[in-house]
């Protein structure tokens, strides 16, 4: 089992040396949602998100199950997919979840010995290898389960020049908003149930060859009334990652908790994405009307020279302009990072993505746990969930 690492003092090199290399991973390929409406769904992201149209399969083009938008920006890809019979596992997943990920698709040169490898090493089958055709190719495909009704696909694409998969065709659209400055996916986070976290920590590491290269205890991320504990696993690249929550003890419910109950089970709660100029994305993604948390206290941006030591003499950030878009920013060895959290983006207090720009860090922000979940209990307080 590779070994678990609790700080990245040692440098993430350093730290992958333990990570298995039977299961190469080139990037996320995609990430599809199941949700209620694709069509509305996929102008919503398209307005508020600046995602752009990228393909379609329903029932044009003979699928008769379900309709799939997918959007792009960047490296980012998007697909949005509806049932269109109530006799559906898509619609039973939305029922039971409310809009939510189903597939996290990896992108990878041997789709089939990929799925070889993790399902040799105890991985549930989701998808037998299938390769999908059409006159730009071929794409392969494997799937395994994991946490909750998640799935990760592999997806084989080497052989393939079309504009998606076979399928699919390109959506052309005279709507198209201008991108916002979203790059690719940082990290995704799983919520898991109590005492689950090693559970899943374990499979990534024995299943996918993974690192546990940093965690947080319940003494690390707590408020006055709530505290969750969390494990960042990693693969050999460094290209995926993926932290895993679950529930701590607490004088309240914690958003761990809100969120399992109010999602029916474990997935994904949140999704962050990158950006080169935080500052111009927030600005845009608000006249959009993207809402975000609250603002920490006036407190929080004074002491930002404090919490930034050295790394104040590279910042070129103004503090003001974070304080007024309510950005927060917090430092490790390698440098300082500025992030904000969107609230949840349906109406179960489920998923929500965070904006994120690495400037040399590698950390996930531990600087802010405290502001930032005392902002989510604050929104929880006016459900009534807390």
């Amino acid at each position: 089992m590779a070994k678990e690492v609790t700080s990245v003092e040692y440098g993430l090199e350093k730290i992958f040396e333990g990570a298995q290399d039977f299961l190469p991973l080139l990037g996320t390929d995609y990430v599809e949602f199941y949700v209620g409406n694709a069509k509305q769904a996929a102008h919503y992201y398209k307005t508020a998100f600046g995602y752009q149209s990228l393909a379609y399969a329903g029932l044009e083009t003979g699928v008769r199950d379900r309709t799939s938008y997918v959007l792009a920006q960047d490296k980012i890809r998007l697909v949005l997919t509806t049932a269109l019979t109530s006799d559906s596992e898509i619609g039973e997943h939305v029922k039971k979840h409310g809009d939510g990920v189903k597939v996290i698709a990896l992108w990878v040169e041997d789709a089939r010995q990929a799925f070889i490898e993790t399902t040799k090493r105890g991985a549930k089958v989701y998808l037998e290898p299938t390769v999908e055709s059409d006159e730009f190719g071929e794409v392969v495909r494997a799937g395994i389960y994991t946490y909750g009704e998640t799935v990760h696909l592999f997806v084989e694409r080497k052989n393939y020049s079309g504009t998606f998969l076979p399928g699919f065709k390109p959506w052309k659209s005279d709507y198209n908003p201008e991108p916002l400055g979203l790059k690719f996916i940082d990290h995704m986070v799983g919520n898991v149930g109590w005492n689950q976290m090693n559970t899943w920590v374990k499979w990534y590491e024995d299943v996918m060859g993974f690192v546990n290269f940093l965690s947080f205890d319940d003494k690390q991320i707590h408020t006055e009334y709530s505290a969750l504990m969390s494990k960042v696993m990693s693969n050999g690249n460094g290209r995926i990652k993926f932290p895993i929550n679950e529930p701590a003890k607490g004088n309240k419910r914690s958003q761990i908790e809100e969120y399992l109950d109010f999602y029916e089970g474990s997935g994904v709660q949140h999704i962050a994405v990158a950006t080169d100029d935080i500052i111009s994305t927030v600005t845009k993604l608000r006249a959009r009307g993207v809402e975000f948390l609250s603002a920490p206290p006036k407190a929080y941006y004074e002491d930002i020279p404090n919490r930034l030591g050295t790394h104040m003499e590279m910042m070129k950030e103004d503090i003001s302009v974070l304080q007024s878009l309510a950005i927060m920013i917090d430092a490790d060895e390698d440098g300082y990072l500025l992030q904000i959290f969107t609230k949840p983006v349906e109406d179960r207090p489920t998923l929500f993505y965070e904006i994120i720009q690495r400037m040399g860090a590698k950390g996930f922000g531990a600087g802010n746990f405290k502001a930032l979940f005392e902002s989510i209990e604050r929104e929880q307080e006016k459900r009534g969930t807390l």
